[in-house]
């Protein structure tokens, strides 16, 4: 299996630290506002690559953080006269509504912030006993200038980033791009105690003292979407390393931008949309289809076109399953019969996704086999052994590792519409009991036992059971 790692910019074999156990660390929202469907996307893709990870067999330690101290939630607390607590619990719950909405699996922790301001206080302690970290009366600060290293992640040079920083720029800090490691407290905002007096935690930090609690010094892969790298994923890196002295995470994981109609997601331009209004529109499948057509690396231009696109394409494999469903007690049983190798798409299928999580090449196997398989049915050329090879297939690929399509869900609609179906046609062999067409409403209940729906007339009125 072969992975990008954005440290080395090139793909290389992923060899976890400790098999089959692999670590995995996903930076999760802040917990301000309902999520958006540029985190949507990163959520949906690193779901994916954990859910291929499980079905390669190894046990994915996956953990996401909420963080539930930060500027904008202060912010957005001040806005509506409330508690920070508040804020963020509120939009922490919608966050995990959303996400199983999304089918993401859940993590394995979800730590948040505010439970692991001890965990911070001691890496500072640490930076700061080796002179990494400097204190300036309450206002703690990474200096830069201290790790050798800095830039790594992003090629970023310092000095060409002190000739135009774009960081808030402090008096108090010896360089510019010195970030805070703990914020003196302000009035109104939450803090707490600290060798440093009261305050509370730079935004970077967080991220290294949870992952380091949770999954120990050195991860397997920390993934997050490409505005992360620099300088949250950049200032992690510093801080973990420069504490620990040791190589932080092995594989770093990135996900390309969203664009909307070809222009940047920007809340100024208007073309912001969060993932929960997205899904009074569309359907999860084509939510999932449609992150997973495209490269998990590369740019994506999100658009009602493609949207609709993605809802034609579920359908098209829906419809697929439905008719394989109905066929299988149909086809010819003769096993010798175009026997269909399932392995070579399940090779093909692999192949694909073991470079470097290729979904939208993985995707294609998937159509090409329905295409295959659809032309030997309407020949009656495929074997019963031969469908459930291809289920089982699709389960494991579209369902297990895409979370595209649920064949759980799949299986109560059909019941849904079958017991709807069987009430319809009880409905009017009542109408036509009221009119004494007799016969006709008892060929039905006649045609419905042979169908082993057993119908039962009582003075309260008509009820059925199956027979299995």
């Amino acid at each position: 299996m072969q992975v990008f790692n954005t440290l080395t910019k090139r793909k290389e074999e992923f060899i976890p630290l400790n098999p089959p156990i692999v670590t995995m660390y996903m930076c999760g929202p802040t917990v301000y506002d309902y999520f958006h469907i540029g985190n949507a996307r990163s959520f949906i893709m690193s779901d994916v690559i954990r859910r291929y990870l499980e079905y390669k067999n190894f046990n994915v330690k996956f953990v996401m953080n909420l963080t539930d101290v930060e500027d904008k939630i202060i912010k957005k607390a001040n806005e509506q006269n409330t508690s920070a607590q508040s804020v963020s619990e509120f939009y922490a719950n919608a966050f995990f509504e959303d996400i199983n909405k999304l089918r993401i699996k859940k993590a394995n922790e979800y730590p948040k912030a505010t439970a692991h301001i001890e965990d911070m206080i001691e890496l500072i302690k640490e930076l700061e006993q080796k002179g990494i970290a400097y204190n300036i009366d309450g206002d703690v600060y990474y200096d830069i200038t201290k790790f050798n290293e800095y830039g790594k992640l992003s090629g970023k040079k310092i000095d060409e980033l002190e000739a135009g920083s774009r960081v808030e720029i402090s008096e108090l800090k010896r360089n510019p791009l010195d970030f805070a490691l703990w914020k003196k407290a302000k009035e109104g905002e939450p803090s707490w105690d600290s060798p440093w007096g009261k305050g509370r935690p730079g935004w970077h930090i967080e991220c290294s003292a949870m992952s380091t609690k949770h999954l120990g010094d050195t991860i397997d892969i920390h993934a997050g979407g490409n505005d992360l790298i620099f300088p949250h994923h950049e200032n992690e890196i510093a801080q973990s390393e420069g504490a620990k002295g040791k190589q932080f995470v092995r594989y770093w994981i990135h996900f390309g931008f969203l664009n909307i109609q070809n222009e940047k997601m920007s809340k100024s331009l208007g073309n912001f949309f969060n993932a929960r209004d997205i899904l009074k529109l569309y359907s999860v499948d084509a939510i999932r289809f449609f992150f997973c057509q495209t490269h998990y690396r590369g740019p994506l231009n999100f658009s009602e076109e493609l949207l609709e696109a993605s809802e034609k394409g579920v359908e098209k494999i829906k419809n697929f399953l439905l008719r394989i469903n109905e066929e299988i007690d149909n086809v010819n049983s003769n096993e010798t019969v175009n026997p269909f190798d399932i392995n070579k798409y399940v090779i093909e299928f692999e192949n694909s996704m073991d470079d470097d999580f290729n979904t939208p090449k993985a995707l294609a196997v998937i159509f090409e086999l329905i295409k295959d398989a659809n032309k030997l049915l309407d020949n009656n050329h495929l074997n019963k052994q031969s469908i459930l090879e291809i289920k089982e297939f699709l389960k494991k690929s579209l369902d297990d590792v895409f979370g595209i399509i649920s064949f759980d869900e799949m299986k109560a609609n059909v019941k849904s519409i079958e017991d709807d179906l069987i009430k319809l046609i009880l409905d009017l062999r009542d109408e036509l009991k009221k009119e004494k067409n007799y016969n006709l409403a008892d060929k039905i209940r006649n045609s419905l036992n042979d169908l082993g729906i057993i119908v039962q007339d009582s003075k309260t009125g008509t009820t059925y059971k199956k027979k299995f």
